[in-house]
């Protein structure tokens, strides 16, 4: 039988995720020998092994796709840390961002009062640049200039 695996492969490769091909070979080998199990005792040979073999692969799919669908599968998300971080929130985690906070608004502070109300409304309250020039009264160039004299005083002091 492993003598089919890379054709199984190539089949599985075409119809389903490349993440589950090794448990769906792994399926139809399975079966595969449970059959010759049961067939033990009798005189029945397959006459199309690779016929059969490819029958029993389209079999596995329609059984994965039906538990897929009763099961719902697509609707869940895997437990990984994309979805679900770990981070630990060590004192020293917290001492450095109240550092960085108290950095930061000592630097906002600093800044021109419309540099610093255009680049809060932008960075903070997620407003565009249209909303903003309409907000303080100046035009949406003057917006731009504004928030690149915000970012480049920021990054001066090493600052987000």
């Amino acid at each position: 039988m492993s003598a089919y695996v890379p054709a199984l492969r190539r089949y599985f490769s075409k119809r389903a995720d490349i993440v589950d091909i090794d448990d769906l070979v792994q399926d139809v080998l399975l079966r595969m020998h449970v059959r010759r199990q049961h067939a033990a005792g009798e005189d029945e040979e397959i006459a199309n092994i690779e016929g059969y073999l490819f029958q029993v692969a389209a079999s596995v799919l329609t059984d994965r796709a039906r538990r897929d669908q009763a099961r719902q599968r697509n609707a869940h998300f895997a437990l990984t840390d994309e979805f679900h971080p770990v981070e630990e929130l060590t004192p020293e985690r917290v001492l450095g961002g109240q550092e960085d906070f108290s950095r930061l608004a000592d630097a906002l502070e600093e800044m021109p009062d419309l540099t610093r109300d255009a680049f809060v409304l932008h960075r903070f309250e997620d407003m565009s640049y249209d909303m903003i020039a309409q907000h303080l009264g100046i035009s949406v160039g003057a917006v731009g200039r504004h928030l690149m004299k915000a970012v480049r005083f920021l990054a001066e002091r090493d600052l987000p």
